[in-house]
């Protein structure tokens, strides 16, 4: 289902809906998450109300149609930072929901590499090594889908998506200032690009390139 509103006599604009931000689910095994979500959703919930302010319109006012508020709200789906950010200032929070983005963002992580993103987050250089296929921090979200697709037994397609979502989130560690350096080696002898100016470019292997599901344009 998706939301609609008029923006400003300019035109029909279309709110976000679920499948416009696919892996945002909570795994329903992560306890500690569940939780986490849960408490923010009961919180924008209680905001809302507080203010008089109905779903539908609170939507229209942060950009998410109705069906994805209440699911927010529910604890059924993570909010984004920039959703948290909005329904602060929309709600008068004082700050308080917005203050909640450091622990959503910790769900985005698999509960399994949940203290290896802490790690991360603190490193001051990374030596990163995979014989066989592109480091995660590296892979594009095409490649990192690519390879859960093809593993045995088999991913829904629910939780590739969350995963996908959750190996792009540690990417974030190469947002810092100053951004941590980088090496990755190869068995084959390949080496991947040093940082220069924040920013890299991921090694490249023969051996993945060519792998059906992924492929060469998966690195871009």
């Amino acid at each position: 289902m998706r939301g609609m509103s008029v923006d400003g006599g300019t035109g029909v604009r279309r709110l976000k809906s679920e499948a416009d931000e696919p892996g945002w689910e909570v795994d329903p095994d992560d306890d500690w998450g569940v939780a986490v979500i849960a408490t923010v959703g009961r919180q924008v919930k209680l905001r809302r109300e507080a203010v008089g302010m109905r779903a539908a319109d609170f939507g229209v006012a942060v950009g998410y149609g109705e069906d994805l508020v209440y699911k927010i709200e529910g604890g059924k789906r993570i909010p984004r930072p920039e959703f948290l950010d909005r329904a602060d200032e929309v709600l008068r929070a004082g700050g308080l929901l917005s203050a909640m983005k450091e622990d959503v963002a910790k769900v985005r992580y698999p509960k399994k590499v949940r203290e290896l993103a802490k790690l991360e987050a603190q490193a001051v250089e990374l030596q990163l090594y995979d014989p066989l296929n592109i480091h995660g921090l590296l892979q594009t979200p095409e490649y990192a889908r690519g390879l859960l697709l093809m593993r045995r037994p088999a991913y829904s397609q629910d939780e590739v998506e969350r995963m996908v979502a959750g190996r792009m989130a540690r990417k974030s560690v190469f947002d810092r200032d100053p951004a941590p350096r980088w090496g990755s080696s190869w068995r084959n002898g390949r080496f991947g690009a040093r940082w220069a100016d924040g920013h890299g470019c991921a090694p490249s292997s023969n051996t993945c390139s060519r792998w059906p599901t992924c492929g060469t344009s998966s690195f871009r």
